[in-house]
């Protein structure tokens, strides 16, 4: 019997593995996680009840409920309204990514995908027989991305173009300049904007007046525009799987529907509850304000890391949402990604979490040197764990070789 395989998911493998071992894990891309009383109390109403006790457990609202949509259109609609009937609740936004490519891509189709990012959003079009080319995105541009790159890449069979807005595993954001070309390319051939903005409204180190400032992919005047989204990155309520599908197209929202139909009734309705409470306008803002105060904190005191081991680390500052892509090397030449992060973790005082970003973002071949950081947990976790970093960059780091195997390069550090 021949068993069809899909390719191994490569980070949520490697966070299955390690994550509940680390004692300090500073791999984590959620902001640090509340409580439901946590959530209450940064609430304007205290009285409120989070969930109803007395309500039948029933499926629900298939669609999910009224309150909840509402609450997300009201997030979407700051420049032009969108209604309840325009968003689609899954469980999580790894369920909407899904639903999105079963119900829009298929066998004969090519897809374009933001790179490095998720892996599920290249590697499920591929499994449902799409052809998938790379817009790439270089450290050297800070990340950013070329229009003249992604025209080059289009076909007559493209359908979609995929980004990831706020950027995961760097931290960068696809601008404001950016998205308006994107949109004029897409206008200009027919094609679906697919944008993942799991990490959207987590805009620590750019302010909405700048220019730059990348609106949602729903306020650029396309109909053909879709953004998924979820509780768990931004509003630190991964515990509950609640995720959405946003798009101004009916047509778009009822295709994604039917797929949904085949592998979603609904979603709790006790998470469907809590999402729509922290959603709402006498608790969002307060939440958000908790969320960004702490991704500030803790950027910097990331910074001060990396200021002070320039000899071994580079990066781009992350400028939005809760993870940094910083290349390790030594003498210009990257460590072995995977081993770095193996002996960091395996260190008997260590025990630090980090991911690889060779093996997790770049199909074991591109960003070789590189680990990705989410440094959005427990500011007291992300200050003893880069502690604990500070002495294996003294000791430990001397025994990981580099990217190539040359292990020499690496002895004479110090």
């Amino acid at each position: 019997m021949t068993i069809a395989r899909v390719a191994p998911f490569a980070v949520e493998q490697w966070m299955d593995t390690h994550e509940t071992r680390a004692k300090y894990n500073l791999a984590e891309t959620c902001v640090a996680s509340i409580s439901l009383d946590d959530l209450r109390d940064l609430s304007e109403d205290k009285t409120s009840e989070i969930w109803s006790s007395s309500m039948k457990l029933t499926y629900g609202t298939i669609r999910g409920s009224e309150k909840l949509r509402t609450n997300l259109a009201n997030r979407y609609s700051a420049k032009k309204s969108i209604q309840a009937d325009n968003i689609l609740i899954t469980p999580g936004a790894i369920a909407a990514n899904m639903t999105v490519f079963y119900g829009l891509i298929g066998k004969g189709d090519h897809v374009v995908c933001h790179y490095p990012t998720y892996q599920q959003l290249y590697e499920i079009p591929k499994r449902l027989g799409a052809e998938v080319d790379y817009w790439r995105a270089e450290e050297t541009k800070n990340w950013q991305l070329d229009i003249e790159d992604l025209k080059s890449l289009l076909r007559p069979n493209t359908r979609m173009i995929i980004i990831n807005n706020p950027h995961n595993p760097s931290g960068a954001i696809v601008p404001r300049s950016t998205l308006d070309f994107l949109i004029e390319v897409a206008k200009e051939h027919d094609l679906v904007i697919m944008a993942d903005e799991v990490y959207r409204p987590l805009f620590h180190s750019i302010s909405p007046g700048s220019p730059d400032f990348p609106p949602s992919v729903l306020s650029l005047e396309y109909a053909k525009t879709i953004a998924t989204g979820s509780l768990s990155k931004a509003y630190s309520l991964a515990g509950i799987r609640v995720g959405w599908i946003a798009s101004r197209s009916s047509e778009i929202i009822e295709a994604c529907v039917q797929a949904r139909d085949y592998t979603t009734i609904s979603v709790s309705q006790l998470d469907d509850q809590i999402a729509a409470y922290a959603l709402d306008n006498r608790c969002i803002h307060s939440l958000l304000s908790r969320n960004i105060q702490l991704a500030k904190r803790n950027l910097e005191i990331l910074e001060k890391f990396v200021e002070s081991h320039r000899w071994a680390c580079e990066w781009v500052k992350p400028v939005a949402g809760t993870t940094a892509f910083i290349k390790i090397s030594h003498m210009g030449s990257p460590v072995d990604d995977v081993a770095f992060c193996e002996k960091l973790m395996e260190e008997k005082d260590t025990s630090v979490m980090l991911v690889p970003g060779s093996r997790c973002f770049g199909d074991g071949k591109d960003f070789k040197g590189f680990v990705r950081f989410g440094f959005c947990c427990e500011t007291d976790v992300l200050e003893q764990g880069l502690e604990k970093m500070r002495s294996f960059m003294k000791e430990g780091f001397r025994t990981v070789a580099a990217a190539d195997g040359d292990l020499k390069n690496l002895m004479h550090i110090l």
